[in-house]
């Protein structure tokens, strides 16, 4: 099984972590699997931007992202060229290193 390594977040995975995947989830799924609380205020709908995340390895195994997906991402925070909606990237069976942006565009969420 493909691991997921999260770089450190002060908010969502202070201490970073590593997890484990499974081929075909997303890895905003994958990441709420395991305890890290990423947004997805659209219900993973693919409707906002707020599961953004930047994939600093393993960017190429994951399939393309659809034009929707990047229409999207233009509207992200902290955008680059290894972004992707965390709801739509798919996991296959290479290793990810992935990194939560600091911030959101969803600036009103609340604390849990």
């Amino acid at each position: 099984m493909p691991t997921i390594q999260v770089l450190p977040h002060p908010d969502y995975c202070p201490g970073g972590a590593v997890i484990t995947a499974q081929v075909g989830d997303s890895i905003c799924e994958s990441l709420l699997e395991h305890g890290i609380e990423i947004e997805h205020a659209c219900e993973m709908a693919r409707a906002c931007t707020t599961c953004h995340v930047i994939v600093r390895q393993g960017y190429d195994s994951l399939d393309e992202p659809e034009e929707e997906e990047e229409d999207l991402l233009d509207r992200a925070w902290g955008l680059e060229p290894q972004s992707r909606l965390s709801c739509q990237a798919i996991v296959g069976r290479a290793d990810l290193t992935v990194e939560i942006p600091r911030y959101s565009i969803n600036h009103a969420r609340e604390k849990r």
